[in-house]
């Protein structure tokens, strides 16, 4: 069964986007002002506080490419930026569209970075004895659980979708 949206149904969503950048770019802000390149500020034995900058992608992939990888991000998340404007302008559930408000609200955080000092901040280190998880900011948390939110909104109504009917199963 094919749900009816209107043209603003997630446009409110927009808000929680703006939620993300504000927050991510103020996290990076004071992590800036606060910590050197490198310096670590351990809190516990699992977590710190680090400043390190990243010029590729997710988990740095193409990191150090030389530059071209600037545009190329800056160009993909310009992309998906409209392509997530025009899908929560489709609307949608609360949980679709709460997953593309958080996704895109960290894709902007993150074009931020690109566009001003064409690397990404980042600033979030979990670790455990010798390993450790790479370095990861506010946005990037939003683009993650965003993405988990659009999944589960997914997996959620094609189990719906897949059930029978109430009247099939009477039948």
């Amino acid at each position: 069964m094919m749900r009816v949206r209107s043209a603003t149904d997630g446009l409110h969503w927009l808000a929680l986007s703006a939620v993300v950048v504000i927050a991510d770019q103020a996290t990076k802000a004071i992590i800036k002002a606060w910590l050197q390149t490198y310096e670590v500020r351990p809190l516990g034995s699992l977590f710190s506080f680090i400043l390190t900058y990243n010029d590729g992608a997710a988990f740095s992939l193409g990191a150090g490419a030389g530059g071209w990888q600037r545009w190329l991000f800056m160009a993909i998340a310009v992309t998906a930026i409209i392509l997530i404007g025009w899908l929560l302008k489709r609307g949608g559930g609360a949980i679709y569209c709460a997953g593309l408000a958080l996704i895109l609200g960290g894709a902007i955080g993150n074009l931020c970075d690109r566009v001003v000092l064409g690397k990404v901040v980042d600033f979030l280190l979990f670790h455990y004895d010798r390993w450790a998880f790479p370095a990861f900011n506010v946005a990037d948390s939003a683009i993650t659980v965003g993405a988990a939110l659009v999944i589960l909104d997914s997996l959620w109504h094609r189990r719906r979708d897949s059930l029978p009917s109430k009247g099939a199963r009477e039948a």
